[in-house]
């Protein structure tokens, strides 16, 4: 396979939502230049790209696939992405290593849910995008509705660069407005009729192509200032001018095509070829410390690894962008991030689950390796511990759902971490934890269709059966007011026996508090609690009632309540404990008793000291069209949530509250229900706040028949 430079690359990465025609389109693509002979489809699930066996038994995507096309001396590096947000990292990986966003838009339906969401992070992102209306050839296809609502959702930077002049089953032609051009494809064959216009389509295409040459005129303040002397720019001038416009997000492209049928394929790849930006035209990727890195072969070498994927019969496939520099088959390398040397054995072009061995990519270009012995997603490699060069790691979205899970066969607890490790690794969005505060496996992600499909490859490919079931909240508990208590620790059973006996005082503790004047504090000890919030510990003996050496075992007692708070088994927070005084015993008085003392005293205390229940509050941000601002806010209320404003952010409205974790449970789908999937969350979390009180006392009769159950 030829070795590509910079300028002969262009990578894009296909969105949009499910059922769009991503797949089917790369696929075409694929086709169009002669990396497969024959072009399978999504309905006889032999695709190069949904080749999973997931995503062949549901019939689209799940995951992001790595292809590559070469068309006329370049080579288009294509990434389809999958069509849900639930899978949204995939999105926000391959809009990473991409310089262009192609938007497929399905020209039965228009916009649709997909269309919107995945547009959000190409705004985040600063991605440019092109609009490719697929599907010309279905008989309810119809490109002036879908062109209509890509101006009402987009605005007016959005220009056809082509447009039909046939649809349904008979469609073959269309109006070339960049080149002026009629261009009629032969079906099943790679030769196209070009002539001029018809008399009846001028006036339209005119219109049009005057629209293309302001937007190239307003690139660039030489072209501006030759476009109002002469009222026109060359062709040069125009494919130059209107290439900085993409890439400035001061044009979005349309046009159209027919992948099932590949008419308009090899159209649309000359148009990736001319006017989508080669890696060195945008804005320079940034170290993680702020610095530019330059697009360019002559460049020390740094280059992300952005994607992980564990096949079967391969192990570990690592993707690779090369950002900087050129690496080569065998080339020995170093993991900036872990100091690892790494030697990549084998390079491979990917066409989804076929690779094809190269020896050399240069900057701008992916590839893929195998079996690297220590390289994980969002790892930059280099040739140089020294080079200084860390890629800005790709940012992945908070999770926003949340489930427990549980091996239905308790001896497979440990294979199932092993498998969700693995899962992880494939998918950064992904996350998981043993909690030992809730006692519970906790696995965490962008909503519920993400969790069911992982169960699904759970049970189907690594044979556990596994059952999710509703997490635990993870609570606090505190107090608000100070109490006094004593506890005596007394048992003789023959031989030595155990003797303690401690007086102590708590406190809530916040803020800019000030020490307590009834006690003298002689020594005082502060533990920043691992769960968040503080424990303050004074010592305030006096006259010797209690040993010096006994006070860390009153202490531990102390912290074992702590751990399992007197209300709710909860960990407890932000309390002062000062033990004032005590008694003790020559013969009986041990470390042993003074803990069961002061664990007894503290919890005595605690429930005098009007103790409440904290939850952890959430930060939500819901961004959904006008239409649906009324029902998001409905739930929202329902859900206890606190409304601290709302903004407009294009053609949407966002809505930013703060809402228990408690009331959040399932919210994705409750939200994709009364939004008809068109809005999307993010939530992150902000404090804990004391709860209403009815809520408390439902949570204190929970625990105790909780607590009857165990007895």
């Amino acid at each position: 396979m030829k070795v590509y430079q910079t300028n002969e690359i262009r990578n894009i990465v296909l969105m949009g939502g499910a059922k769009s025609g991503k797949t089917t389109l790369g696929e075409a693509m694929l086709f169009e230049g002669g990396v497969i002979s024959r072009r399978g489809t999504v309905e006889d699930k032999n695709t190069v790209s949904d080749y999973r066996e997931i995503e062949l038994e549901r019939q689209n995507s799940i995951s992001s696939t790595v292809m590559y096309s070469e068309y006329e001396g370049k080579k288009i590096n294509i990434i389809d992405a999958p069509g849900f947000d639930d899978f949204v990292g995939e999105v926000v990986a391959a809009l990473k290593v991409c310089e262009t966003a192609i938007m497929v838009i399905n020209a039965q339906n228009g916009v649709e849910v997909g269309t919107e969401i995945t547009w959000r992070y190409t705004t985040g992102n600063h991605s440019p995008v092109v609009f490719v209306v697929t599907q010309m050839d279905h008989e309810k296809a119809n490109f002036d509705e879908t062109l209509r609502q890509l101006k009402q959702y987009f605005g007016e930077k959005v220009i056809p660069v082509q447009y039909p002049i046939n649809t349904g089953a008979s469609f073959n032609t269309v109006i070339d407005v960049l080149k002026m051009k009629q261009i009629k494809f032969t079906s099943g064959s790679n030769k196209v009729e070009i002539s001029d216009i018809p008399d009846s389509e001028k006036t339209k295409a005119e219109s049009l192509h005057g629209k293309l040459m302001e937007a190239a005129a307003e690139s660039d303040e030489k072209l501006m200032e030759k476009f109002f002397e002469a009222g026109s720019l060359s062709e040069e001038e125009l494919l130059k001018g209107l290439k900085q416009s993409i890439i400035k997000r001061d044009v979005y492209p349309v046009l159209c095509l027919s992948a099932k049928q590949d008419t308009g394929v090899a159209s649309f790849m000359q148009f990736v070829n001319d006017l989508l930006p080669a890696p060195d035209e945008v804005p320079a990727q940034k170290t993680t410390e702020g610095k530019e890195i330059k697009c360019s072969a002559k460049e020390p070498v740094s280059a992300l690894v952005f994607k992980t994927s564990i096949e079967q019969h391969i192990g570990q496939v690592s993707f690779i962008k090369v950002f900087s520099g050129e690496i080569t088959e065998g080339l020995d390398m170093v993991n900036v991030n872990t100091g690892s040397k790494e030697r990549l054995s084998q390079l491979f072009a990917a066409a989804g689950k076929t690779r094809n061995k190269i020896e050399k990519i240069v900057a701008g270009d992916i590839a893929a390796s195998i079996k690297l012995k220590d390289v994980h997603t969002n790892n930059t490699l280099s040739t140089s511990k020294t080079s200084g060069i860390e890629i800005a790691p790709i940012v992945y979205p908070e999770p926003k759902f949340r489930t427990a899970v549980r091996a239905k066969n308790q001896g497979d607890d440990e294979k199932l971490g092993g498998i969700l490790r693995i899962v992880r690794e494939e998918d950064p969005t992904v996350l998981y934890e043993q909690s030992a505060e809730l006692r519970q496996l906790i696995i965490m992600g962008q909503g519920e269709l993400q969790l069911t499909v992982l169960k699904w490859r759970i049970e189907n490919l690594d044979k556990i059966e596994i059952e999710y079931f509703a997490p635990k909240i993870p609570y606090r508990e505190t107090i608000t007011k100070s109490a006094k208590s004593m506890y005596r620790h007394k048992k003789q059973s023959g031989g030595s026996g155990q003797f303690g006996e401690v007086y102590m005082m708590i406190e809530p503790y916040f803020e800019g508090k000030t020490d307590q004047k009834e006690f003298p504090i002689r020594g005082r000890e502060e533990i920043n609690l691992n769960w968040g919030g503080k424990l303050f510990f004074h010592n305030c003996i006096v006259g010797g009632a209690i040993d010096a050496r006994f006070l860390p075992a009153i202490l531990k007692g102390i912290m074992e309540k702590i751990e399992q708070g007197p209300l709710t088994g909860s960990y407890a927070r932000d309390i002062v404990v000062s033990v004032y005084d005590g008694k003790m015993h020559p013969v009986d008085s041990n470390d042993i008793s003074f803990r069961l003392a002061g664990r007894n005293a503290f919890k005595e205390a605690f429930k005098n000291a009007a103790p409440k229940i904290l939850e952890p509050i959430y930060e939500v941000e819901v961004i959904m069209p006008s239409d649906r601002m009324g029902d998001v806010m409905t739930d929202l209320q329902g859900r206890r949530a606190i409304v601290l404003g709302m903004d407009s952010e294009g053609n949407y409205q966002k809505i930013r509250a703060r809402v228990p974790l408690a009331e959040m449970n399932r919210y994705s789908t409750a939200l994709s229900s009364v939004t008809s999937g068109r809005a999307t969350y993010t939530m992150k979390f902000a404090d804990y706040q004391h709860v209403p009180g009815d809520i408390q006392e439902q949570l204190l009769k929970a625990y105790e028949a909780e607590q009857k159950d165990e007895e």
